[in-house]
C-alpha cells in the first residue's frame, strides 16, 4: 500500500488519476480525513463565534452593572436633594415666621399692659389706637398695606360686596362703607375687603 499524507491530499483530485488499488483502500480514507478536517474547520468556526458572542455578552454584562449602579448611585442623590430641599424649606419658613412674629411680640406685650391696667375707658382706647398705628406701621415694613376703599370705585379684585345701600350724594357702584378692612403684599393680594356698595339710582335713569 502506498504512503498516505493527509496533507497534501486534494479533496478534488480526478478519480481518473487513482490507480485501482488507491481506489479500493486509500481512497475511502481520505474522504474521511477530507471529512474530518472540514468539520474541524466548522468547529473553529463556530468556537471562534461562541468566544465572539461570550465576550460580548459579558461586555453588555458589565455595562448593565455599570448603569445599575449609576442609577442607584443618581436615586440616592436625588433622595439626598429631595431631603435637603425639604429641610432648607423647613427651616426658611421657620425663619420667616420666626422674624414676623418677633416684630409683633412688642404688640402683644402693649396688649397684655393695657389689659392688666386700670386705666378709664378714654385711656384704654387711646392706649388701642397707640397699639393699632404700632402694627400698622409694622405691616407697612413688611411691605403689607391696607386696600383703598372709601370713595373708591367698586373693584372686584379687590372689593368683596356683602351688599349695597342707596345713596343719591355718592357715585353709583362706588364703595360707601367699609365692614372689614382688605390687605395686600405689595402686588399679592392677602384678603379682599369687606364692604358696601352704592346704589345710585338717579345715575342708573340717566
Amino acid at each position: 500500500m502506498n504512503g498516505f499524507d493527509p496533507v497534501g491530499f486534494d479533496p478534488v483530485e480526478s478519480p481518473a488519476a487513482l490507480s485501482a488499488e488507491d481506489t479500493e483502500t486509500e481512497l475511502p480514507i481520505r474522504i474521511a480525513v477530507a471529512e474530518d478536517q472540514v468539520s474541524r474547520t466548522e468547529f473553529g468556526q463556530l468556537k471562534a463565534e461562541f468566544d465572539q458572542l461570550k465576550a460580548e455578552r459579558d461586555q453588555l454584562k458589565a455595562e448593565r452593572d455599570q448603569s445599575l449602579d449609576r442609577f442607584a448611585r443618581l436615586q440616592a442623590e436625588f433622595e439626598n436633594a429631595r431631603k435637603r430641599a425639604e429641610r432648607e424649606k423647613i427651616e426658611f419658613r421657620d425663619y420667616a415666621t420666626g422674624s414676623v412674629v418677633e416684630q409683633f411680640l412688642p404688640v402683644l406685650d402693649n396688649f397684655e399692659l393695657a389689659l392688666k391696667s386700670d386705666s378709664t375707658a378714654e385711656q384704654l382706647r387711646a392706649g388701642v389706637e397707640l397699639i393699632v398705628k404700632q402694627m400698622h406701621e409694622i405691616l407697612r415694613t413688611m411691605h403689607v398695606v391696607a386696600i383703598p376703599t372709601q370713595g373708591e370705585a367698586f373693584d372686584p379684585r379687590l372689593h368683596e360686596a356683602l351688599g349695597s345701600v342707596e345713596c343719591d350724594d355718592l357715585p353709583d357702584q362706588h364703595v360707601a362703607e367699609e365692614i372689614r378692612r382688605g390687605y395686600r403684599l405689595r402686588e399679592r393680594l392677602l384678603r379682599p375687603a369687606l364692604v358696601r356698595v352704592v346704589s345710585n339710582s338717579k345715575q342708573k335713569g340717566e
